[in-house]
Order: C-alpha cells, then sequence, then structure tokens
C-alpha cells in the first residue's frame, strides 16, 4: 500500500529533501541544488512565497520513502496568462506506476482544491529553478542548473495522463574547427550602425551598481512571452544578485550600450559548479567550498545564464555580438566548451545561433499538460 503524507514537519521535510539525494547517490550524472537554498522552501518568509503558494508530498511504502512531488500555484503566472494551472515540480520516484500515480493524485486534487483547471510541468516557482523533465542525454553531466531524472521517469508521466506541451534543446558549444574572423567584423558593423559600445565594469560589485536594475526590467522585456516565465520580484532580484556575487566573473558578462548609455542587450555566463558540488550533497562543507573556489577561479565549461535584448534591437544583428563575445571567452578562458542549458525547440533563432559554433545537441528537456477535473478531488 502507497502512503501519501504532507511534509508538514521537519522529520518529513528532511525526507523530502533527502530523496533525491538517497535515489541518485551513485549516479556520476546527477547533480544536487545547494541543500540550504533547498530548505528554504519550507520556510514562511520564503522568497516566492509572496506571489505563490506550495504543497510538498512524500509517497511511502512498508514505511520506506519511495516517492516525492511539489504542486505549485504561481499566481503571478496565472494572472499574466489569464490561466487557471498550476505546477507540479521536485517529482521523483523509485520506477514503481502505483508510487507515481498516487503521488500525482494528491498533487492533483491539491490543486482541484485551489480553483484551478490545468496542471503542468516539471517548472518551478520561477524559470530561475530547474525545470523540465530528461528525455533524452541520460549519460550526460547534468549542470547545476538543471535536474537529474531517470529515463523511466517519462513512462511514469505519461501513464497518469499527461502529455508533451514544450520541449527544451541543450548544446555542449564548441570553439569551431577553423578560426572564423567573420563575426568581430559583422560585431564592429553592427555597433557602427547602430552606435553601440561595449559598457565597461571593473568588478562584479560595479556591474551590479551600474545595470541591476535595467538588466532586471530587460529580462522582464525580453522574457515575457517565454513559457512559463514570471516578472522579477524585489525578493528574487535580491536572490540573484547574490548568487552573482558568488559565482560570477566579469570576464563572462557583457554589457552593450547604446549611444546614450542605455542597456540594449546584456548577457552572463556562470562556471560550471557541477562537480564541485556532487560529493557533498550539495552541502557547503569545506571540501565544497573548495573546490567551488577552484571552479569559478579558473573554470573549465561555461554554463550560458541570462540574456537579455531590447525587443528594437531583436532583428538588428545583436545576437552576433554575443557569439562573439561567447567566441573569445572559449578561446581566451582555455574552456572546453560552454552549455546552452534549456533552449525551446521552437526558438529557431537561438538554434541558428549556435551553428556558428561546434554545436553537439546532447539534451532535450520537456514540459507536460493535464487538464483536471472534479475526479482529481475524489
Amino acid at each position: 500500500m502507497i502512503n501519501i503524507v504532507e511534509a508538514t514537519t521537519k522529520k518529513l521535510q528532511k525526507d523530502f529533501l533527502n530523496f533525491p539525494l538517497k535515489l541518485y547517490r551513485d549516479n556520476p550524472c546527477f547533480v544536487p541544488p545547494l541543500y540550504g537554498d533547498e530548505k528554504k522552501m519550507f520556510r514562511s518568509d520564503y522568497v516566492y512565497y509572496d506571489t505563490c503558494e506550495a504543497v510538498y508530498y512524500n509517497a511511502y511504502k512498508d514505511g520506506i520513502m519511495v516517492g516525492r512531488i511539489s504542486g505549485i500555484l504561481q499566481k503571478a503566472s496565472n494572472e499574466k496568462t489569464g490561466q487557471k494551472r498550476i505546477r507540479f515540480t521536485r517529482f521523483d520516484s523509485i520506477n514503481d506506476q502505483q508510487v507515481a500515480d498516487a503521488l500525482f493524485a494528491a498533487v492533483e486534487k491539491w490543486g482541484v482544491s485551489k480553483g484551478m483547471d490545468t496542471i503542468c510541468g516539471p517548472l518551478g516557482f520561477s524559470d530561475l529553478e530547474r525545470e523540465g523533465l530528461l528525455i533524452e542525454g541520460f549519460d550526460e553531466l547534468s549542470t547545476f542548473e538543471e535536474q537529474y531524472n531517470a529515463d523511466y521517469y517519462q513512462t511514469l508521466i505519461s501513464n497518469c495522463g499527461y502529455q508533451k506541451e514544450v520541449d527544451w534543446l541543450e548544446s555542449k558549444i564548441y570553439l569551431p574547427d577553423e578560426p572564423d574572423d567573420k563575426l568581430d567584423k559583422m560585431t564592429e558593423f553592427i555597433f557602427d550602425r547602430y552606435e553601440l559600445h561595449f559598457g565597461p565594469s571593473k568588478n562584479v560589485n560595479d556591474f551590479l551598481k551600474k545595470y541591476a536594475d535595467k538588466f532586471f526590467d530587460l529580462l522582464d522585456i525580453s522574457y515575457n512571452d517565454l513559457y512559463g516565465t514570471v516578472p522579477f520580484t524585489a525578493g528574487t532580484k535580491k536572490m540573484l544578485i547574490g548568487s552573482f556575487k558568488m559565482i560570477v566573473d566579469i570576464k563572462h558578462v557583457a554589457v552593450i550600450l547604446d549611444k546614450d548609455d542605455n542597456l540594449v542587450c546584456l548577457g552572463i555566463c556562470f562556471p560550471s559548479i557541477a562537480k564541485a558540488v556532487q560529493k557533498s550533497g550539495g552541502r557547503l562543507t569545506i571540501p565544497t567550498l573548495i573546490r567551488l573556489l577552484k571552479a569559478i577561479k579558473k573554470p573549465e565549461i561555461l554554463d550560458l545564464g541570462l540574456v537579455g535584448v531590447a525587443p528594437e534591437y531583436a532583428n538588428r544583428g545583436i545576437s552576433t555580438a554575443v557569439s562573439a563575445g561567447l567566441m573569445r571567452m572559449l578561446k581566451e578562458d582555455g574552456i572546453i566548451y560552454a552549455e546552452t542549458n534549456l533552449n525551446l525547440e521552437t526558438n529557431f533563432a537561438i538554434q541558428n545561433q549556435w551553428r556558428r559554433f561546434k554545436a553537439v545537441n546532447h539534451k532535450r528537456r520537456r514540459s507536460y499538460i493535464k487538464k483536471l477535473t472534479e475526479d482529481s478531488n475524489a
């Protein structure tokens, strides 16, 4: 018999946090989130609870934990889209359909009780969180920004009545085999034509002081129509700024300004810290901190992070400058490759951008959707 319990006590919440760490303990591709950051979900002042409600369920079989799931009511997203959706996230399970059935039934019932008519996911509180179910690339190391899952998850979810809504593709980006200076020449031409220039920063603190507010405004505009995105709040801005200060190197930031110093494009790459946090289960032990500092100071892999472009410049070739900047990072900093993280498969502009490199499409992720019915509340 499967017993579903809402994680409302410290013991149950600890079980919720530890389950994927135990399930994937010996999997070399699994990368945990920072344990301390995940624990914050269970605090009443968690940064997302000004716009969200959430529920957390554990599944037990014969007294042993065998799965977990969380449901999110993202009110800002529903207000933006006019939809009545909940999201599922943090689904992990042994390969047992009865366990999956019971977990999804619980979160669907919760959604109906909130007056919602649709469930989708895996999606987090915002697109700053891990999202999408891994469909292809099970033998590839996850980035720190991604959640790993076993190949049987898609069968469990499909058997619960879920269908594909969107897919994302991910690629490894290497330097092209043959040197090509066309990107630099094209960038010079575009900068001259539109009177653009790179914005200087002495360090990360200087960058944040100059551009943080404008950057978040630009991201909100750039990401407004993308799947699952929500506007930044004061809390999420503060959280992201804290992350910038910890891991961003100013060498991996590109700021493009117009002749009046208005921000028209900004891109940030993060050093890969995936391997640095694997051994400790995401806990910041002293050995983990040493590995983190080493990975940040001399990265071998870059994770492509946030890129924002002003709408009026979206079709003016600004992506050329972004590609040229990435090309320089790979060439000058001794980076082995950059990893794109999630690009919507229908975003042909970004897919075409990677053709300038030697790109290897190595992962696919999926967000599912299902209509809720009153039967879900039975």
